[in-house]
């Protein structure tokens, strides 16, 4: 028996195919009309025998009629018709990155174009994104320099659906007199409230006003630090107040009061935050505080036993 290939060693040899000094070919008045639009930064198709625009254009529909001739601007704005997503791009890819091989039908055509989509920044391996899908509405981006080819669109993109409008509104707020007098307490270390001459309700905060009764309260009244989580939440984004992330704000009933207020919970794992729990006011060093709520950093635990749920029912 003969030796095989590998046992003595294949034979290899490397080979290119080339047309030294490029390949010309003449892309005739229908295509050639398409490539210049391209240059240009248009897109273009070509109106068929049966009405339809074909695009790109070719010189024959697809049952072998010639076209009219009559050329159609369609798009920019198109649909995107069905897609490949590409996680791992390979040499010769348009990206480095992951991105999409998707067949693009402009607005106006009634034929799409294979191109490529780009979702954006993508680590690679990443999985299809939720945003690609059948029906996506896209646009073409044009390359700053064009030179009347297929390439000339870098690729398609999806039309903005969101932006980032800045959030930041200055305006300046009047504490009033009730609001002014709390503020005042706690640059004390103190919480003031208002008494209800009606119901007998305490209001901390103080309000100057009833919100039961709808009557005017003066009747000052003091009441501890020490409160009871009655409701929470626990955030997942960055607050340059809160510790660290996750954190717990939570609604506090203060002894002695009947109405909840907003404060942060700290001192106490995330996940072991509950309704009951008894809190004690945090405050900042004394030469720290200010007529403001900055003055106490957060709530954290006091280690007294939870307040049974039937207790704070009605603050929640």
């Amino acid at each position: 028996m003969p030796p095989s290939d590998t046992e003595v060693g294949a034979l290899v040899a490397d080979h290119a195919l080339e047309f030294p000094g490029g390949y010309t070919r003449s892309v005739g008045p229908v295509i050639g009309r398409f490539l210049t639009e391209l240059r240009d930064g248009r897109l273009v198709g070509v109106r068929t025998a049966s009405g339809g625009v074909l695009f790109p254009p070719l010189e024959y529909d697809d049952d072998g009629e010639a076209v009219t001739g009559e050329f159609v601007e369609v798009g920019p704005d198109a649909t995107v018709q069905t897609y490949a997503w590409v996680p791992r791009p390979l040499p010769g890819h348009p990206f480095d990155r992951p991105f999409a091989w998707a067949l693009i039908k402009p607005d106006g055509a009634d034929t799409a174009l294979l191109h490529a989509l780009d979702l954006g920044e993508f680590e690679p391996g990443a999985k299809q994104p939720k945003t690609l899908r059948t029906g996506l509405r896209v646009r073409p981006k044009w390359r700053a320099t064009r030179t009347g080819g297929i390439t000339d669109i870098e690729c398609f993109r999806p039309e903005v659906t969101m932006i980032g409008a800045p959030s930041r509104v200055e305006y300046r707020l009047s504490a009033g007199k009730a609001l002014t007098r709390f503020l005042t307490g706690i640059a004390e270390g103190r919480f003031l409230g208002h008494r209800c001459g009606v119901c007998g309700k305490v209001y901390v905060p103080m309000k100057g006003l009833c919100p039961v009764d709808g009557v005017p309260t003066t009747e000052e009244v003091e009441v501890p630090d020490t409160g009871t989580v009655t409701t929470y939440a626990v955030n997942n984004i960055p607050d340059p107040r809160a510790p660290a992330v996750p954190f717990v704000s939570a609604y506090i009933l203060l002894d002695g009061s009947d109405i909840a207020m907003l404060a942060l919970v700290a001192g106490i794992p995330a996940d072991q935050v509950r309704m009951g729990l008894r809190v004690k006011a945090a405050w900042k060093p004394r030469e720290e505080w200010g007529r403001t709520m900055e003055n106490i950093t957060w709530f954290e635990p006091t280690g007294e036993p939870d307040v049974p749920f039937e207790d704070i029912q009605d603050y929640v």
